[in-house]
Parts: C-alpha cells; sequence; structure tokens
C-alpha cells in the first residue's frame, strides 16, 4: 500500500493522538499557571522567613534545572512503586509541576516590573495587600507577562511529544505505529506529525498575540 494511502487511512489516529497531546498541554497549563502564581505571590509578597521562601527557591531551581525526560521517569517509575499511576497522570504532574516552576519566574518578573510605587499608593488610600494586588498591579503584571508566556506555551507543546517515552498514547507514539505497521517512511511520517505540531503552535500564539493586543493600554507600554 502506497504511503499516501496509508496516511489517509491512519490520519484519524494522528488526529486521536494531537487530541491527547492537546488536553496534556492544557492540563499541565493549568497546573503550571495556578500553582506558578501561587509561588509567585508567596514569593513576592509572602513571609521573607528562610524557613518560608528557600523550599520554593529550591522546588523552582531543582525543576527548572533537571531534564524533564528524568523527571517524567522519576515521576511515572519512581512513584508507581509507591501507588498506582498512569503513565497520563505522571506525564501530568511531572510537566505541571515543572511548568509552575518556569511559570512562576514569568509572572515573578511581569509583577516585579510594576512599579513599587503603586503598591505604596494603594495601600495609602487604605487599600488591603491582597485588593492592591488584585486590582492595581495583577491587571498590569498580566499584560506584561502574555510575551513571555507565549514562550512557555511554545515549549511545552513541543515537549509533549516526550511523554511517549512512559508510554503516553500521544501524536509522537501514534507516529512510531503507523511507521513500524508501514515499515519505513519515517520521513513523510514525521512531516505530518511536524505540520500538525506547527499548526497547534502557530494557532496558539496566534490567540495569545491577539489576547495581548487587545489587553494593551496604548502608549503603556512604550
Amino acid at each position: 500500500m502506497d504511503i499516501y494511502d496509508v496516511l489517509l487511512r491512519d490520519f484519524p489516529f494522528l488526529l486521536k493522538g494531537l487530541g491527547v497531546a492537546i488536553v496534556l498541554l492544557a492540563a499541565l497549563l493549568l497546573i503550571g499557571f495556578v500553582l506558578g502564581m501561587a509561588i509567585c505571590m508567596v514569593q513576592l509578597y509572602g513571609p521573607r522567613t528562610r524557613f518560608v521562601q528557600w523550599p520554593l527557591t529550591l522546588y523552582e531551581r531543582v525543576f527548572r534545572g533537571v531534564p524533564i525526560i528524568i523527571m517524567l521517569f522519576i515521576f511515572f517509575y519512581g512513584m508507581s512503586g509507591i501507588f498506582d499511576i498512569s503513565a497520563f497522570g505522571a506525564a501530568i504532574l511531572a510537566m505541571g509541576l515543572r511548568s509552575a516552576a518556569y511559570q512562576s519566574q514569568i509572572f515573578r518578573s511581569a509583577f516585579q516590573s510594576v512599579p513599587t510605587g503603586q503598591m505604596m499608593a494603594a495601600r495609602a488610600m487604605g487599600m488591603s495587600k491582597v485588593k492592591a494586588i488584585r486590582h492595581i498591579l495583577f491587571p498590569q503584571a498580566a499584560r506584561h507577562a502574555i510575551g513571555p508566556w507565549t514562550n512557555e506555551f511554545s515549549s511545552e507543546i513541543k515537549e509533549t511529544s516526550l511523554a511517549y517515552v512512559i508510554g503516553v498514547v500521544e501524536l509522537t507514539r501514534q507516529a512510531h505505529y503507523i511507521i513500524t505497521s508501514t515499515q519505513g517512511n519515517v520521513l513523510t511520517v514525521f512531516a505530518v506529525v511536524a505540520l500538525l505540531y506547527f499548526i497547534l503552535n502557530r494557532t496558539g500564539n496566534s490567540l495569545l498575540y491577539s489576547l495581548e493586543r487587545k489587553l494593551a493600554v496604548p502608549g503603556f507600554e512604550k
């Protein structure tokens, strides 16, 4: 059977693998966003004691310094000896916690880019620290974070392909199945896979760029 006939026949499986990759991406980015924002808030506005700050710094440096493929092996093969965990669950945890380490620094830089005098002015007007962060600092920091966050989005799309090493049947593993069944045609199959990743990446980045333009305050960023 011609390779193009095989691709046409098996293309739904590639789309299924792409769907798994998208779900994995959404889950890990959500974990990274929530946990990363929490880490950022504690690092910037939480207690300055070493018992609070040092564990967060250690967490952030460890998860940023260890290759993601090693984290996948630790979370799947290591944790499976303690309790039952699926390959998909291990991938979400490993990648989500790693994304949180990166996103915490993205948000930290975004909040630090807002002049400190704005917090002082808000507190002088009688606002609590929480209200000042919510109504004054966060809207500005969010606009500053979108640009760097697009890089995190693109990086995590590509890293979802590594989940296949612990058995997650996402796009890359589906491609391997097709190559194995056709005894070759590596270039053609992975060219299609690369195109699917590229389309997903460009679509996501286009939406984020549109959001950045929508939220921009004319003259403010300049």
